[in-house]
């Protein structure tokens, strides 16, 4: 990457088809081409990176909307909205951090730069996948104890569940920063430079292990809303209607969270583990770019589907409801 900015004299002007330092091909030549082709892309910016900075404006947009809600909104302040809140303050700082990287990428060439771009990237994808169990954690709990959900003690809880998400994703966005790179050993790169590959298997086996535990609890969640569908169908006589279409609203709607988060971070979290320095960095944009968009849908599942988010969007957006009522979510695992 040194020898394609000597060359250019100007990372104003990068090589065409240059990828993200943060993400070299790592090839024996170095050369950092993308290749769509046998033949060279003659453009002044890699189109890849350009789609990444627009899937992090929309994402910044979108969740930047439902932390302004959540914050002003004080009737918003229940264990679920303090998660969602931090799901998307999580999810507006990854897209904030695609943009910098974008403009730091054909502004600033500095690897001090992409170090803190990169570890900024890797806290705030982090923070976003914790808080996606966290919730789960939440809704499993808003359900298995119903009854003593709505406590001082469940907040505490939520509060503690923050502090280790947070505190892990800043850890681990420091580790690249703090000397965990390859900036002085190209042989130890991943298919994300400057990340070495013992850092990225960690970061991919961290995502399968919370991935399998929000499986877990998914599963645990859906036994439960349908014994509960079941046990209101008896006692309102209407079995064959009401458990259905109840039992069916829940599955789905945890069928699309967790295909959702799969879909998006699979390719992704396999690629990082089978994936080596040498392949065409194509592949890891390729991956890399629908892990992005489950930031981009996450507002749309946990947050703009909420009725009181929808309220209050009304309220931030027209006023056509007082902003000062009370008003309470029917249910605190929204399921």
């Amino acid at each position: 990457m040194n020898e394609s900015r000597v060359a250019n004299d100007s990372f104003l002007a990068p090589v065409a088809g240059e990828p993200l330092p943060w993400m070299e091909s790592g090839s024996a030549e170095r050369n950092g081409s993308l290749e769509f082709s046998t033949a060279p892309l003659d453009l002044p910016i890699n189109p890849w990176d350009i789609m990444l900075c627009m899937s992090g404006t929309v994402i910044a947009c979108e969740n930047a909307i439902v932390v302004a809600i959540i914050f002003y909104t004080p009737t918003l302040r229940t264990p679920m909205f303090v998660l969602i809140g931090s799901l998307a303050t999580a999810d507006l700082l990854a897209g904030m951090g695609l943009i910098l990287n974008f403009v730091f990428q054909y502004v600033i060439s500095s690897e001090t730069i992409s170090l803190i771009t990169v570890g900024f990237l890797v806290a705030s994808f982090t923070a976003s996948i914790s808080s996606l169990l966290a919730i789960t954690v939440d809704r499993y709990f808003s359900l298995y104890n119903a009854l003593t959900y709505f406590s001082e003690k469940t907040l505490q809880y939520v509060h503690l569940m923050l502090l280790g998400t947070w505190g892990v994703s800043l850890f681990l966005g420091l580790l690249p920063v703090l000397g965990w790179n390859c900036l002085d050993d190209a042989a130890s790169c991943s298919i994300v430079r400057p990340l070495t590959r013992s850092n990225l298997t960690l970061l991919a086996v961290s995502f399968f292990v919370i991935f399998v535990l929000m499986l877990s609890l998914y599963f645990k969640i859906c036994k439960i809303v349908c014994r509960h569908a079941h046990q209101i169908a008896l006692q309102q006589h209407f079995f064959a209607t009401s458990h259905y279409v109840a039992t069916k609203k829940g599955v789905s709607t945890l069928a699309i969270i967790l295909g959702t988060f799969g879909a998006s971070w699979l390719p992704f979290a396999i690629y990082c583990l089978v994936g080596e320095r040498e392949y065409p960095s194509v592949y890891t944009y390729a991956t890399l770019l629908p892990a992005t968009y489950n930031s981009m849908i996450n507002p749309i599942i946990y947050a703009y589907r909420n009725a009181e988010i929808q309220r209050s969007l009304y309220v931030l957006l027209c006023g056509c409801f007082q902003a000062n009522k009370a008003y309470r979510s029917r249910s605190p695992s929204e399921v």
